[in-house]
């Protein structure tokens, strides 16, 4: 399993308008193959900025699958607006899982 992690800071004032977009985009990250989830989570320290995280099945889902696909031109669509300045993304593996538990 993949982690992405897109870190994208949201121009000042869109935050609720960037919310509302990716709800409406979630269905088409799930739907894609390989997604196995997304959730978007904001900074506490800086309200402005977001990371989300999607779980892929591989990289190749994310980069190749996804990017190259209409969902991906409608996601920008619904969100790109208010971006401010391009999102910063990641990947990476589980190496190992802690519980309170």
């Amino acid at each position: 399993m993949i982690l992405e992690v897109a870190e994208i800071t949201v121009k000042a004032g869109q935050e609720a308008n960037f919310e509302k977009g990716v709800e409406q985009a979630a269905p088409l990250f799930l739907r894609a193959k390989g997604c196995h989830g997304v959730s978007l989570h904001r900074l506490v320290e800086n309200p402005s900025v977001y990371r989300l995280l999607v779980k892929w099945e591989t990289v190749e889902n994310h980069l190749v699958d996804f990017r190259s696909s209409e969902d991906f031109q409608e996601w920008r669509r619904l969100v790109g607006a208010f971006f401010d300045g391009p999102p910063v993304v990641t990947h990476s593996s589980s190496t190992a899982r802690y519980s309170a538990e």
